[in-house]
């Protein structure tokens, strides 16, 4: 899928991406969705922050301020990585019914789990997004590892 022809809500997710990497943060972005309006957009600042908790997912939740249930109940999560467990959790907690991922190749989360629990899954394959996060893993793999929760 091209540039051009990009789902202009996981684009929306990848330019929050770009915006983490250049902030010198861990470049995965996320859009909250609902009825075809961006209502939270968020990435990765857990390192700009000093923060155990602001994944992609979470600080887009978080910028979306607080809603009511019906709401989450609509509502479509992007991001640009398979949500880790930390941010499923969140998923579940709400019960935001769809996660559109940018790409898994590089994580996993535990997807499976999420669709046991009766959330949707679109899985892109976006090589910008593949490609985004192969070489920040590559050249900062201890960053990388604090982020999932792994040792060096």
């Amino acid at each position: 899928m091209g540039a051009s022809s990009k789902d202009e809500f996981m684009q929306a997710a990848i330019e929050e991406a770009k915006k983490g990497l250049a902030e010198g943060g861990i470049p995965i972005g996320s859009v909250l969705v609902i009825e075809g309006s961006i209502v939270g957009r968020g990435h990765n600042r857990r390192v700009q922050e000093g923060s155990a908790v602001l994944h992609a997912e979470m600080d887009c939740l978080e910028s979306a301020g607080r809603r009511r249930p019906r709401d989450y109940r609509r509502a479509v999560l992007y991001s640009t990585l398979s949500p880790c467990d930390m941010c499923s959790g969140a998923v579940l907690l709400y019960k935001i019914p769809r996660i559109v991922i940018g790409e898994h190749r590089t994580f996993r989360g535990p997807e499976e789990y999420l669709r046991s629990r009766g959330v949707e899954l679109v899985i892109l394959d976006d090589e910008e997004c593949i490609g985004l996060m192969r070489e920040f893993i590559a050249a900062r793999p201890e960053l990388w590892n604090e982020d999932i929760g792994e040792e060096e």
